[in-house]
């Protein structure tokens, strides 16, 4: 009668354990209308030109005790492309930058969220132009969750990092300093609790 108590206990701790545990970690949803991608390259070796992408979606599993065993993924719509200039932007949705007809997809799969000297960085997979390399990031911690009225819970993050053109054979025969070959990226995320 002992040991059938002992092992009912055990179970009911180790339930409870493992529900704590799955707890951890919350599901959320990238909001495509309230999140994009910007980006910064240099013209002539004079000027900046800025650019816009929207059309993020995704998922990011986010464990609420430790953030470094996070995930996120991510897909960006490459037609979206804006510049502010419909010749420019006509031209990289062309082959020679985004290709959109072959690669309408931008993607980005995280592998490690680390803490380096205080400071949080998101490190993934970065494919564009039908090209995949790994992408260090700058992430700033995600916002304290807030309840809407709906009780909706939302929450967002931001993320910077460089990528160079030649890395992924973006727009390889415009070379500085007609075009610079570091791109700088600025990443803006709102996220909805699943």
């Amino acid at each position: 009668m002992k040991l059938r108590k002992f092992v009912a206990l055990a179970v009911v701790t180790l339930s409870m354990v493992c529900a704590r545990a799955s707890a951890q970690t919350s599901t959320w949803i990238i909001d495509p209308g309230h999140s994009s991608v910007a980006f910064t390259i240099r013209h002539l070796a004079v000027s900046n030109v800025h650019g816009t992408i929207t059309g993020v979606k995704g998922t990011v599993l986010l464990d609420e005790k430790d953030v470094t065993k996070s995930s996120v993924t991510a897909t960006m719509d490459s037609a979206t492309v804006n510049t502010g200039s419909d010749r420019r932007d006509k031209d990289l949705r062309s082959p020679d930058f985004f290709n959109v007809e072959k690669s309408p997809t931008i993607a980005f799969k995280s592998t490690a969220v680390t803490k380096n000297g205080g400071k949080l960085q998101l490190i993934g997979d970065l494919t564009l132009n039908g090209v995949t390399k790994p992408i260090t990031m700058d992430l700033d911690s995600p916002t304290p969750p807030v309840t809407q009225k709906n009780g909706k819970v939302m929450s967002g993050f931001s993320a910077t990092g460089m990528v160079k053109r030649a890395d992924y054979n973006f727009g390889s025969k415009y070379t500085a300093p007609l075009l610079g070959d570091d791109v700088k990226l600025t990443i803006d995320v709102e996220i909805s609790k699943q």
